[in-house]
């Protein structure tokens, strides 16, 4: 009879598309997608995931797959001495609440390029998608010059790692995306040194002066006044820009 009822308990929160349940006793049941199933959204589509149309934000299994895919990249990372950063929507998360932005679908990270002959799992995914040991894979990503870890072979979670080198005082790389309109060129001198922020529940280094390096990379408010991405075209078919009331 347990059995079955909890068949009937797992139906009834899949088709109201329940991922996460908090009992009386602060036991937490997860319904969402796990390591062994495919994540909860699909391709995204003009920077913008599906649940955002339907007017939800990222789903928390999804959450919870992203921490764990970034805390164990990071300490690679650390271990491997690399220097890195937290970057774009990332870093504006850790500003915003130390936290992932709760629309956001995946992690992204800069890193010196020279530095990446210091991570045997980055020089290993130089030339072939490879698995460690805790079933995290890292890869070059198809869309550029840039690494990916997803959080298991099935599960595409992900972590974006990406490359910059300085010249003349300005870190630069070599993909961009123009629909990403803070991502470009920044002074070098804002990440020396690297500072930390809070973020996922660790300490994770980031630029200096980080709130004026935001409002470089995304324009002044960026900050205080959060946007979805893509808020144009949100805007076009009747959506919220961003966050209501933020």
């Amino acid at each position: 009879m347990q059995q079955l009822e909890r068949e009937r308990q797992r139906s009834m929160y899949n088709s109201l598309e329940l991922k996460k349940v908090i009992k009386e006793n602060g036991v937490i049941e997860w319904y969402g997608c796990r390591r062994d199933t495919q994540r909860c959204f699909g391709s995204i589509v003009d920077e913008t995931p599906d649940y955002l149309w339907e007017g939800k934000w990222t789903p928390p299994c999804c959450l919870a797959g992203l921490r764990q895919t970034a805390r164990h990249v990071l300490e690679q990372l650390e271990e491997a001495r690399v220097r890195y950063w937290l970057e774009g929507g990332s870093l504006l998360g850790a500003m915003r609440g130390g936290d992932i932005l709760p629309w956001d679908y995946d992690i992204d990270i800069g890193i010196y390029r020279e530095d990446i002959t210091r991570c045997t799992w980055l020089l290993r995914a130089t030339d072939k998608p490879i698995t460690d040991p805790q079933g995290f894979v890292w890869e070059k990503a198809v869309e550029g010059d840039f690494y990916r870890v997803q959080f298991s072979q099935i599960n595409r979670l992900h972590v974006d790692i990406f490359p910059f080198y300085s010249r003349n005082g300005t870190m630069t790389k070599d993909t961009w995306f123009k629909t990403h309109p803070q991502d470009k060129e920044f002074p070098e001198y804002y990440l020396k040194p690297l500072s930390t922020i809070d973020f996922i529940g660790r300490t994770v280094s980031a630029p200096n002066n980080i709130h004026d390096f935001l409002e470089f990379k995304f324009g002044e408010g960026a900050i205080e006044n959060p946007e979805y991405p893509n808020p144009y075209k949100m805007a076009i078919h009747g959506l919220s820009r961003g966050p209501v009331g933020s």
